[in-house]
């Protein structure tokens, strides 16, 4: 691109931000101008920040919603698969809740294509890049994930270096300090990366719940339908499980806590988490029906039962030893081999009664100030669950971390933050 290209590709992006500013609709070439310019680094952070806000107070038509996804993708690197490539995404905000980590290497034995980049934590404890470190390296270039893919099905690893979308990741920098996002944001960002990673067959879990992101049902209907909308203009297959969360679905809060109710699952141990595992479950269900309908190789409905025979045959436990193997880990790991932080902290409860509530903040806080996800080993195992009757000084969790001042800090901490409710 020529210095006179750039000139005039910065004009039309700065006449579309002052556009958006008084409220007007936005073409895709103005819209195209805008991504590229983030994406090369071409906006400075003021300009980003003045159209980022405009499209908060003004909110996309769905042709801008279109236009926005569609620019985002084309201005980045892509990924390349033939054939189905099946994805997933979870909207967010849920501590201890690593379905991903079991449902790509069931989706994978299935034998369908699902390159999985994920992100790293923002407002959790640990992201799905955070805990598969853990296991296997995360870090890969484009190409190198091609291969992988190509050689054993799938993959886990972390998008944020990829050059997927970049102006996404530019526009998140934005968003970040000020701790607003959108839904219409939210709704791009996925939809941008997944069609940058080449997905056509897409499984998008929206959780619902008081402390998580999505707080109300309407909001997620609303979401849910934005995200068929964009998928059906893109010809990608879609399903939305919009779900009640009022608590984590696994034991564990922390990267290698959270790696280890993943193995638990994989290895079908007497003393996994449970409900992690029927919503991995019921996910990989929805997600093979999908895939099974378009390959003619099985009826749609049967998704969630071959995802039950696969985990249950030890299949998936098989595949993502594969996908370690593949990412440079250790293919030796079992969920008893992985070591915790050295101190620890039992928490009992102050009274007797039944957990009533739980709250998803105030556990992000504690496990924060315990070094998550810095610190690996740090973390907390839930011990009760909600509707569970407890005693008075029953273990209702334990925390870990490598600074024992830090496990004293969360432990003082807890008398003004505590996460459990008991009445």
């Amino acid at each position: 691109m020529t210095e006179k290209t750039k000139t005039i590709q910065s004009e039309k992006a700065i006449a579309a931000i002052q556009k958006k500013l008084l409220g007007k609709k936005l073409s895709y070439p103005e819209i195209f101008s805008l991504m590229d310019e983030m994406s090369h680094e071409r906006l400075s952070p003021i300009l980003t920040t003045y159209f980022v806000a405009a499209g908060f107070k003004e909110g996309f038509t769905p042709n801008e919603l279109y236009y926005l996804t569609k620019a985002m993708a084309e201005t980045g690197k892509q990924l390349h698969f033939k054939g189905i490539v099946a994805d997933k995404h979870c909207t967010g905000g849920v501590s201890g809740t690593r379905t991903t980590m079991i449902l790509v290497p069931i989706i994978a034995a299935a034998g369908f294509q699902i390159p999985k980049n994920s992100s790293r934590a923002i407002t959790t404890p640990a992201g799905t890049a955070d805990t598969m470190e853990v296991l296997a390296n995360v870090t890969f270039q484009p190409g190198e994930i091609e291969k992988i893919v190509h050689k054993v099905g799938g993959c886990i690893v972390w998008g944020g270096h990829l050059g997927l979308a970049p102006a996404d990741d530019i526009i998140i920098q934005v968003e970040e300090p000020l701790a607003f996002e959108s839904f219409d944001k939210i709704i791009v960002s996925v939809m941008a990366k997944k069609i940058a990673s080449g997905a056509n067959h897409l499984i998008i879990d929206i959780p619902v719940g008081p402390t998580v992101k999505i707080k109300h049902f309407k909001d997620a209907e609303i979401v849910s339908d934005k995200f068929k909308e964009l998928a059906k203009k893109f010809k990608i297959d879609i399903v939305v499980d919009v779900n009640q969360v009022l608590e984590p679905a696994g034991h564990g809060v922390g990267p290698t806590l959270e790696a280890i109710d993943v193995l638990k699952v994989l290895e079908q141990k007497p003393d996994r988490p449970f409900m992690l595992e029927a919503k991995a479950l019921r996910l990989a269900g929805k997600l093979l029906d999908l895939c099974l309908k378009d390959s003619k190789t099985g009826k749609e409905g049967e998704g969630e039962e071959l995802a039950r025979n696969i985990l249950s045959s030890g299949k998936a436990l098989e595949k993502m030893k594969e996908i370690i193997k593949a990412q440079g880990g250790d293919t030796e790991v079992t969920s008893g081999k992985l070591r915790l932080a050295t101190y620890k902290e039992e928490i009992p409860s102050p009274k007797r009664g039944i957990v009533t509530g739980f709250d998803n903040h105030k556990l992000t806080v504690i496990s924060k100030i315990l070094g998550c996800p810095g610190d690996q080993k740090a973390g907390i195992y839930l011990e009760r669950r909600i509707d569970e009757s407890v005693d008075k000084n029953d273990i209702l969790f334990i925390m870990y971390s490598s600074d024992k001042w830090r496990l004293k800090e969360a432990v003082e901490t807890l008398s003004n933050l505590p996460f459990y409710k008991i009445e």
